[in-house]
C-alpha cells in the first residue's frame, strides 16, 4: 500500500484523475449548507474563512476546483476565441467546478470523483472565469447525465442566478459580473485541456 505521511496541497499534490477531462478529480471548499464563504489558501492548502455570507444566495451545488489547473493565458484565449470578445486573462486561480449530487454532503475539505458534463463561461470584471458543471462519479440521481442538454433548465437556472447575484450588496453597486455562454461537455474538456496547459506554464522551472 503507497501512502504519504504528509497531507496534500489540494491544488498541486492532489492528482486530477487518469481520465481527465472525462472524469476529473475536483477539491470541495463549499457546500450548500455552508453560510460561510470558505476558499482555499493558496500558500498553505488550508482551507480559509473568505467572507460570512451576508445574504440569503446559498451555492445551489457542491464547489470547489480542479487540482492541478490554472486559468491564465490559455483560457483567456480560448474564452477570446469562443466568444468573439476581447477577453484578455483568466482570474488568476484554479478551475472552478460545481457538483451535482442528490446526496446531502455535510462540509466540504473532500475530494471526489465529478464527470463533467459542461460549463458556464463567466466573464467577472473581464477576466475568464469559468464554472465547470459535473455530476457526481455514480450518483444514483444525477450520475447518467452525460452532457449540459440532460440538465433542467431550472436547475441551470439556480446555478447561472446564484453567480450572477453572489457578489451583490444591496445599497452598493451591482458587481460587473456577466454569463457569456453555457455550454456542453465538448468545450468543458478543452477548457480543462487549457487550464492545463496554463498549469504546466505557471509551475514550469525556469531555465538559467
Amino acid at each position: 500500500m503507497r501512502y504519504s505521511m504528509q497531507i496534500a496541497h489540494p491544488w498541486h499534490g492532489v492528482p486530477i484523475g487518469e481520465n481527465a477531462p472525462e472524469a476529473v478529480t475536483a477539491f470541495i471548499e463549499i457546500v450548500p449548507t455552508d453560510t460561510v464563504k470558505y476558499e482555499i489558501d493558496k500558500e498553505t492548502g488550508f482551507l480559509k474563512i473568505d467572507r460570512p455570507q451576508l445574504f440569503s444566495n446559498a451555492m445551489p451545488s457542491l464547489y470547489g476546483f480542479i487540482p492541478q489547473t490554472y486559468c491564465g493565458e490559455e483560457i483567456a484565449r480560448y474564452a477570446t476565441e469562443q466568444s468573439g470578445r476581447d477577453i484578455p486573462e483568466g482570474d488568476g486561480d484554479p478551475l472552478d467546478i460545481c457538483v451535482l449530487t442528490e446526496k446531502e454532503i455535510p462540509h466540504g475539505n473532500i475530494i471526489l470523483q465529478a464527470i463533467p458534463i459542461g460549463g458556464i463561461r463567466l466573464i467577472d470584471k473581464g477576466e475568464a472565469d469559468d464554472k465547470i458543471i459535473a455530476v457526481l462519479k455514480n450518483d444514483a440521481l444525477y450520475g447518467n447525465w452525460k452532457d449540459i442538454a440532460d440538465c433542467p433548465k431550472s436547475v441551470l437556472n439556480r446555478l447561472v442566478h446564484y453567480f450572477l447575484t453572489y457578489k451583490n450588496i444591496p445599497g452598493e453597486e451591482k458587481a460587473v459580473i456577466e454569463i457569456e455562454s453555457v455550454y456542453g461537455r465538448d468545450i468543458a474538456h478543452e477548457v480543462i485541456r487549457k487550464s492545463r496547459q496554463d498549469y504546466r506554464s505557471l509551475t514550469a522551472v525556469p531555465t538559467i
